[in-house]
C-alpha cells in the first residue's frame, strides 16, 4: 500500500500517461544531499520542488540538487517584482504536501511551475513522490511534459 500522498502523486502522473514507479528510501530523502546518498545518483540528478511566493502568489521551483535558486531569476520568469521563500504551512496548504515531500506534481492547487534548465543535462532525475522517504525517476524530458513546467535558467552563478 502507498501512502496517500503518493498515491495522489501516482494517479495524477497516470492521467498525464507516466506510469510512475514510486521506491521508498527509509533513510530519508528530506535533503538534496540526502536523497543522492540514499538513491545512490549525483546530487544533480536530484529534483529540490521548491515552494516560492511571487508576488505573494505560489509558483514551483524544480531545481536541480546541485544549484542554489536565484530569486531574481524566479521573479524574472514568474513576471513578478519579487519572489520570497514559502513557509512549511503556505507549502502544505499550495500544494498539500509537506516540506521535503513536495512532489512536482499532483498540487492541491494549480500552480505555475518552473524547471531548471540544468536538470536537462541528465539522462534521469529523482523527484520526491508525496513524503520525505518516497521517490521515483523520470527523464527530464517527461518531467517538463507532465508539469507543463517553463524551462528557465534558474541557477545562482
Amino acid at each position: 500500500m502507498l501512502h496517500r500522498n503518493a498515491q495522489r502523486v501516482v494517479e495524477a502522473a497516470a492521467a498525464l500517461g507516466f506510469a510512475m514507479d514510486v521506491r521508498e528510501f527509509p533513510d530519508g530523502t528530506r535533503t538534496a544531499d540526502d536523497a543522492a546518498r540514499a538513491i545512490g545518483v549525483e546530487v544533480g540528478q536530484i529534483v529540490k520542488s521548491l515552494v516560492f511566493l511571487a508576488d505573494g502568489s505560489p509558483v514551483v521551483a524544480l531545481v536541480s540538487g546541485s544549484n542554489q535558486l536565484d530569486e531574481a531569476k524566479l521573479a524574472v520568469a514568474a513576471g513578478a517584482s519579487s519572489t520570497g521563500r514559502a513557509t512549511a504551512e503556505q507549502v502544505r496548504e499550495a500544494t498539500g504536501f509537506p516540506v521535503g515531500g513536495v512532489p512536482p506534481l499532483g498540487h492541491a492547487t494549480a500552480l505555475p511551475l518552473f524547471v531548471d534548465e540544468d536538470l536537462l543535462t541528465y539522462e534521469e532525475v529523482w523527484a520526491a513522490a508525496g513524503t520525505p522517504h518516497l521517490n521515483f525517476a523520470i527523464t527530464p524530458d517527461e518531467l517538463v511534459r507532465i508539469t507543463g513546467g517553463k524551462v528557465c535558467a534558474l541557477a545562482r552563478c
